[in-house]
């Protein structure tokens, strides 16, 4: 089965998002990374929440705007929601539960990674004791505001290990292992 990775461009200060979701501040830094290639290329579907999937993209404007890493991959992708939309999405299965969320983008990405995207998804799967790896994106901004990595008031500590540190052309690349 497919490990669970949580990859996702931090900036410094701690957001991947800024208020209310805005991902503009990403577009200047977006280059292209050996290792988004890698993710890219190692990731058999996408698991996704429900505001990522109707929230901004950072290719606004751009070719791949509304696509999975700028239209750089395609395959099976499933949305945790209880909302999902009124018209089919080709290639998207709406999901109502984090159990079969994870359990079918898992069979879908065989031995692959599940790449998750959402904050709140990731951290459902973290708690839930799902999410294998954590590969973070540091890039050189400071955000002040907006959605946290993981932002869990009161929580508890999650051992990690670190697999590998990179530099990419626009940011300084942690990944790591949840240990469990």
């Amino acid at each position: 089965m497919g490990k669970l990775l949580y990859s996702v461009s931090m900036s410094l200060d701690g957001f991947i998002a800024g208020p209310g979701g805005d991902m503009s501040w990403l577009t200047p830094y977006m280059a292209p990374d050996p290792l988004v290639a890698e993710v890219i290329e190692r990731t058999g579907a996408i698991l996704a929440g429900g505001r990522t999937f109707r929230g901004d993209d950072p290719n606004a404007g751009r070719e791949g705007e509304g696509e999975v890493f700028g239209g750089g991959w395609s395959g099976p992708q499933f949305v945790l929601t209880s909302r999902p939309p009124r018209e089919p999405v080709p290639g998207t299965t709406f999901v109502g539960d984090l159990d079969t969320a994870v359990a079918a983008a898992q069979e879908a990405a065989g031995d692959q990674y599940v790449n998750v995207l959402g904050a709140t998804t990731a951290r459902s799967c973290l708690e839930a004791g799902a999410l294998d790896e954590v590969l973070t994106f540091i890039v050189p901004v400071m955000l002040g505001d907006g959605v946290r990595l993981f932002d869990h008031p009161g929580g508890t500590n999650v051992a990690l290990e670190r697999i590998r540190l990179t530099h990419g052309p626009q940011s300084t690349n942690v990944w790591f292992r949840v240990v469990r």
